[in-house]
């Protein structure tokens, strides 16, 4: 029998919930809105750490960080719930598009442009989505209405339309 630190989930990553109890918790305990967060946080460390192997001249490694990012970029565009909201989705898919082919050209071609153009992006989607987490954190505990400011445009927002599911 196969030990839980040996079991690789389907991005790549070994399965140490089970040895790890405070990572256990933090993903048990996550909104949606955090897990999707984690997902953004795991793509930019694992396409820099690609980024800085193919800096070194460690193809190999710069092979698998690339490709558990590219994995993970995957995991988000295969999580939009397009029943939801399509015109977003659709969005949403062109920019992880956008992003797994730039991880993609990056391992292919060893280019740091190429890597660093998706790291851009995907730090612009990070912080967007941090502050949506600061957001909804302040209209659950009451401190901010919930909706849109005066005078915005309803639209149904980024949280309805994601799945953090991995």
């Amino acid at each position: 029998m196969m030990a839980a630190s040996r079991v690789t989930d389907s991005i790549g990553v070994m399965a140490i919930l089970a040895d790890n109890p405070y990572l256990r918790d933090a993903v048990m305990t996550a909104t949606p809105e955090q897990l999707q967060l984690m997902l953004y946080d795991g793509a930019i460390r694992f396409a820099t750490q690609g980024r800085d192997a193919v800096l070194a001249k460690d193809y190999e490694t710069s092979y698998l960080r690339l490709t558990r990012a590219q994995n993970i970029v995957m995991e988000m565009q295969n999580g939009l719930r397009h029943d939801v909201n399509p015109e977003l989705c659709r969005r949403m898919a062109s920019i992880y598009g956008f992003v797994y082919n730039k991880l993609v050209d990056g391992c292919v071609k060893r280019d740091v442009h190429e890597i660093d153009d998706a790291l851009k992006v995907l730090r612009i989607e990070r912080e967007t989505w941090q502050m949506l987490v600061e957001k909804l954190k302040r209209v659950r505990d009451g401190v901010e209405p919930d909706g849109p400011p005066a005078g915005a445009p309803a639209a149904d927002g980024p949280p309805a339309a994601f799945s953090a599911q991995a």
